[in-house]
């Protein structure tokens, strides 16, 4: 054999035992190995799977816990209604409005109906709203929504949560006043504007706004609050069943903060979202 075969034959052994892109031919007498492609072969690390694993449990914990609180909110605002004008939503036009919404909210039919019979027993609390305004950083301002039974407990909660994140609790009406109170009817589909306009036309609504969502494939109208329920009805009449109304503080000046002062402005969002008396936060950042 000469010298040739036998570096050939070398390489040879040395590449089967190992992971490469390429394979060597069987070295012959009268012609050079060839190098040709080999398969290539991929797999996802056990660590990457971990990530990804995590990734998934974080969103699902983070979804069931937005469910929680949307359905923690409307239950105490049954209760508030059922207090104010009995259970009955024949008779009572507010807790008629609120099962609408909760329903458009996916709240079940059972928490809908233990909602409106504990608001009938007798130590069960009174629910109060209030809100709370706040800065941020950069010239970013917060509106406070809050539901609870212990107003006292409800204040210590949100200030000592503002504070300890370097916020600052501003004085009621300085930060108010740059919102407007809207309805907002969140639609997962892309509206088509004439289509909408003509079927708030018919349903009785002539003040709305259309805008794509946050999420895409998303569109929110935002209308006078005493027209959500109209627009939420003339939205599921053209069709579009997933469909959620709220009632929100917009603002009318919008600021645009740098990416560290946003983090720590959603850090004081998400830590007053965490609190069971807090019904919702708004803020005027555009970014």
């Amino acid at each position: 054999m000469n010298s040739f075969s036998l570096i050939a034959s070398f390489l040879v052994l040395l590449l089967v035992g190992t992971s490469t892109a390429f394979t060597v031919a069987p070295p012959n007498a009268n012609s050079v190995a060839k190098v040709q492609p080999a398969a290539v072969r991929t797999s996802l690390s056990p660590l990457f799977m971990g990530r990804a694993a995590a990734v998934r449990a974080a969103t699902k914990s983070k979804t069931d816990a937005k469910k929680a609180k949307t359905n923690a909110i409307y239950g105490k605002k049954i209760i508030m209604a059922v207090k104010a004008g009995g259970p009955e939503p024949e008779a009572n036009k507010q807790l008629a409005d609120l099962i609408k919404a909760a329903k458009a909210n996916s709240v079940p039919i059972d928490n809908i109906k233990r909602a409106i019979k504990r608001a009938t027993e007798a130590n069960t609390g009174d629910f109060s709203e209030s809100t709370f305004e706040a800065y941020g950083f950069g010239g970013a301002s917060m509106v406070i929504n809050v539901l609870t039974d212990n107003s006292n407990r409800a204040s210590a909660d949100v200030k000592s949560t503002v504070g300890k994140r370097d916020g600052k609790i501003a004085e009621q009406g300085s930060v108010l006043f740059m919102y407007d109170r809207k309805g907002k009817v969140e639609v997962n589909a892309v509206l088509d504007e004439e289509e909408l306009f003509m079927a708030a036309i018919d349903a009785g609504v002539d003040d709305l706004e259309l805008l794509e969502g946050d999420v895409e494939g998303t569109s929110i109208v935002y209308t006078d609050p005493k027209d959500t329920n109209l627009m939420l009805e003339a939205v599921r009449g053209m069709g579009h069943e997933e469909v959620k109304s709220s009632l929100i503080y917009l603002t009318k000046a919008p600021v645009e903060v740098s990416e560290e002062e946003f983090e720590k402005n959603m850090d004081i969002i998400d830590a007053l979202e965490e609190l069971d008396d807090v019904d919702s936060v708004e803020h005027n950042m555009s970014n």
